[in-house]
């Protein structure tokens, strides 16, 4: 752990190449003002930190990875800073700030994963979550308005139409095996075992050659923004990228030798 106090709204655990960032205000883990602008500024500096190859996002505690905003804090937002619209925009702008980091993120989802407790882990390259417990959605209109982190699109994209407008139309919150069955989520575990095999597959993913690592991730990401053309005219940049990198030569002796790859090194 950092030298971040026990009361801070983000922790920050390192092991290895790999940080788990901890949403701090259990039970329920809102997204208070002061976690955002903490996020904000770790995820700038993580992505410029090469000893950090991979990271995990859960909340603290085992009850709930996050409600989603304080919704209290809402007034005191907009008088910090101006306007709601620019409440939201620093939050619009910390999620795609970790959807287009050069390292995978990992998002693990247990107990509410509600409104922008959805919306960040969508942000996020894989989601992992409890197969027990767990309520996913973007409950919104419960409360008279819309997803405002950009929930809609990301949802839609992620399990398509028809299962997008289920859950925002409906308030409906989803279970871990049912956001399985959408393509929500990518795993789901037993609670008892979730945080670990989070942690295990991040570690996987941060063993991987970080430079091909990064350019999958900008391939696979500004995919739905691009014609296919464009699309590969950018997976030609990422593999000429990795050409004659320390990492390919390592891969293709390691190939040609029958044993696994040691990358990063």
């Amino acid at each position: 752990m950092t030298d971040r106090p026990d009361d801070a709204p983000l922790l920050v655990h390192r092991k290895g190449a790999v940080e788990t960032l901890v949403i701090n205000d259990a039970p329920r883990n809102r997204m208070s003002l002061e976690f955002m602008d903490a996020l904000e500024a770790e995820i700038e500096r993580i992505a410029q930190d090469a000893d950090v190859r991979a990271i995990v996002i859960r909340g603290s505690g085992d009850e709930h990875f996050s409600v989603g905003m304080d919704l209290k804090q809402l007034p005191a937002g907009i008088q910090r800073m101006g306007s709601a619209e620019a409440v939201f925009d620093q939050r619009l702008r910390v999620l795609a700030a970790i959807e287009n980091l050069p390292k995978p993120a990992v998002a693990v989802l247990y107990g509410y994963c509600l409104g922008g407790g959805l919306e960040l882990p969508l942000a996020c390259h894989f989601r992992l979550a409890a197969e027990e417990g767990a309520r996913i959605g973007l409950p919104e209109l419960d409360l008279g308005t819309v997803p405002a982190w950009g929930g809609s699109a990301r949802l839609t994209r992620c399990v398509g139409r028809d299962h997008a407008l289920d859950m925002m139309l409906r308030a409906k919150k989803v279970s871990g095996p049912e956001a399985l069955r959408i393509g929500l989520v990518n795993e789901v575990w037993p609670l008892a075992e979730l945080f670990d095999r989070a942690d295990a597959l991040a570690t996987e993913l941060a063993a991987m050659p970080a430079e091909a690592v990064a350019g999958v991730l900008r391939c696979v990401v500004e995919a739905g923004a691009k014609t296919l053309e464009e699309g590969i005219a950018e997976e030609r940049r990422a593999v000429l990228a990795t050409m004659g990198t320390k990492d390919q030569r390592e891969g293709i002796q390691a190939f040609l030798e029958k044993r696994k790859p040691q990358f990063n090194q």
